[in-house]
């Protein structure tokens, strides 16, 4: 008989693999700090400090960590529905998308720093500017890695949709979504990297509000320990969202996930 593993040592080891770098970051910060003082590099003490006053006790979350993430979730989504809906039209007109891919290419290509005079000449500075712009740089790996998803289902299927004469909304729905889903998620998680990217860089250059605004006005005004909380709170940020993502992700495609175990355990 096999020993069951305790699942609390199991959690802990998880947890401990998962810590082991921010908390050798943090010690060797602190013991940094220790040998040396730099107007440039504030002890972590002092950014852990003044993040608590500026972020939680100042407001700081209200006036720019909330706007960030609207605009955040507001183009992300648009990026989304844009990007399945485009990749699966691409994904079922093979020669449409390859006369289309030299322009899809050299779109997605351009950086988004790049287009950010664009955007401002025709948006202005206000939100429209700036949730435009994450959708647009956002969209291209969920656009691509949906082609590839829609072009993955067995052609047997089309048959079958073609014997019961489906609706295209039938067929999107319950055949080509389902089979494109696992790609269209790791296309997402790619995009939502780029879209907090591109949200702190449209954010520096357009009306105040913001972490990217802040960041760069902090810098501005020499405020240099304001400069460093808006970094950390930007990487927590960051964090937690991918965080988040992976877990909706996970329970989203819980039957994917159970498949690919089945089927590996069925070959080994």
């Amino acid at each position: 008989m096999k020993p069951t593993r305790n699942p609390w040592a199991r959690t802990g080891a998880g947890l401990a693999w998962h810590l082991w770098l921010p908390v050798l970051l943090v010690a060797g910060s602190l013991l940094l700090s220790q040998q040396f003082s730099s107007h440039y590099f504030p002890p972590l003490r002092t950014i852990a400090e003044q993040t608590w006053v500026i972020w939680f006790d100042g407001g700081g979350m209200a006036e720019n960590l909330l706007p960030s993430l609207l605009r955040l979730l507001a183009g992300f989504c648009a990026a989304v529905v844009a990007g399945v809906l485009l990749g699966t039209l691409l994904g079922l007109m093979p020669r449409t998308e390859e006369a289309l891919r030299p322009l899809t290419d050299s779109f997605r290509a351009i950086p988004g720093a790049a287009l950010l005079p664009i955007a401002l000449m025709f948006f202005g500075t206000g939100e429209a500017m700036k949730i435009v712009l994450i959708a647009f740089i956002s969209m291209w790996p969920i656009m691509l890695n949906t082609i590839d998803g829609v072009r993955s289902v067995n052609p047997t299927l089309g048959q079958v949709m073609e014997s019961f004469k489906l609706r295209p909304l039938d067929r999107f729905w319950h055949i080509y979504l389902p089979a494109a889903a696992p790609q269209v998620f790791a296309g997402a998680r790619t995009a939502l990297a780029i879209g907090v990217a591109v949200m702190v860089v449209v954010e520096m250059f357009g009306t105040p509000g913001g972490l990217g605004y802040f960041i760069r006005h902090a810098q501005e005004n020499f405020q240099v320990v304001a400069m460093w909380t808006g970094m950390l709170v930007l990487g927590v940020f960051g964090y937690l969202l991918n965080a988040l993502f992976r877990a909706f992700e996970k329970r989203i495609l819980n039957w994917h996930h159970a498949m690919v175990a089945h089927t590996q355990g069925a070959s080994s």
